[in-house]
């Protein structure tokens, strides 16, 4: 087992897809059909662990559980259109007609519930690729800002829902040399 390791510069892809209770295939998923849109400003990935820790009065012995994890993906999408955006609100509904796209959002008895399978890609030609896949939806809404010098670019929250049996929040794989 190859335990060299890495410096990651730069950005990446990022790709979304319904979830549908499998997770599919890299070459599944990383397809420009399923590319969300190009990235603005990198992406982040935040992992909080919650703990609870019972101790006596005098500090002499404790107990530590871990109570909840969160896991949130986090990136700047600077090309997009309405059927992409559509995946960042769970109450958006999209039409087409006589070449007209329109995004309605809003209504909360037109939350969809559907969970995404969320892949950031960073490509690596000298060490290796490097993928965050989570499986949730963005929970954080959107903003859209229209300014005069600067390009606009929507913020998505992706917060990780268990992805197996296991409770999974985040898959990172990176690929490793000699191997």
């Amino acid at each position: 087992m190859s335990d060299t390791q890495k410096i990651v510069l730069g950005s990446g892809k990022l790709y979304i897809m319904e979830f549908t209770g499998e997770m599919p295939e890299n070459n599944v998923i990383e397809t420009e059909e399923n590319r969300l849109g190009h990235i603005k400003g990198g992406a982040s990935l935040e992992y909080t662990p919650t703990f609870y820790e019972a101790k006596d009065d005098l500090g002499q012995v404790s107990k530590k559980v871990l109570t909840e994890e969160e896991a949130v993906l986090k990136s700047g999408i600077m090309t997009w259109n309405l059927n992409k955006l559509k995946t960042l609100c769970s109450t958006g509904r999209v039409t087409e007609d006589e070449g007209i796209r329109t995004l309605k959002i809003g209504g909360a008895g037109n939350y969809d519930g559907r969970k995404y399978v969320v892949r950031f890609l960073h490509e690596d030609a000298a060490d290796g690729d490097l993928r965050v896949t989570v499986v949730g939806s963005n929970e954080a809404g959107f903003t859209i800002a229209f300014t005069k010098d600067a390009e606009t670019v929507i913020n998505a929250e992706f917060k990780a829902q268990p992805a197996d049996k296991d409770g999974t929040l985040i898959i990172l794989e990176e690929e490793i040399e000699g191997v």
